[in-house]
């Protein structure tokens, strides 16, 4: 590195030029960190007094609110004139009224059919799926009904056939 002299130092006093340097430049932020919180502390001292001190311009728009003592019972004279008469609680009986009346449920259904709301038994699902089959079935056994009841009828008109035929031969042979 070289020296301010000119002249190139040896090696062994540069570690020592080294922290002179960051010794240096430390105490240079410490002055700046210094004057910074001065000039902040003046602007403050400064700016609370004007701040504190309001304009002749300023005192006449500056309007305060009105003082309204509602439930404060003053002792001062001045005050006392500021206090609100007590307040008288605003009639709500028609209003409870409209609401009552609007929270009457109105009969939405005449009658109940006890059907939809009885609940339904276990095994409603096995029957549903079983319905189909059951028409099936139900049409064969109508037919199969209706057969039986042929051959029975066919059956008898042999028999009366038969009977009659027989009654026939037996009146025949009385003659």
């Amino acid at each position: 590195m070289a020296a301010p002299g000119g002249g190139v130092e040896a090696e062994e006093d540069a570690p020592g030029l080294v922290l002179g340097r960051l010794e240096e430049e430390a105490r240079r932020r410490q002055e700046r960190l210094r004057a910074l919180r001065q000039r902040t502390l003046q602007n403050k001292d400064s700016g609370e007094c004007e701040n504190k001190r309001p304009r002749e311009d300023e005192e006449e728009t500056i309007k305060h609110k009105e003082l309204k003592l509602r439930n404060y019972d003053p002792e001062d004279e001045e005050l006392k004139k500021r206090k609100m008469p007590p307040a008288k609680p605003a009639s709500v009986e028609d209003k409870v009224k409209d609401q009552l009346e609007a929270a009457k449920p109105e009969p939405i259904i005449d009658e109940v059919d006890l059907a939809n709301l009885a609940p339904r038994k276990p095994d409603w699902d096995l029957k549903r799926d079983v319905a189909k089959k059951l028409e099936k079935l139900e049409k064969r056994t109508q037919r199969a009904i209706a057969e039986l009841i042929r051959e029975r009828l066919k059956g008898q008109e042999e028999e009366l056939a038969s009977a009659v035929g027989s009654a026939k031969q037996e009146g025949s042979d009385s003659d």
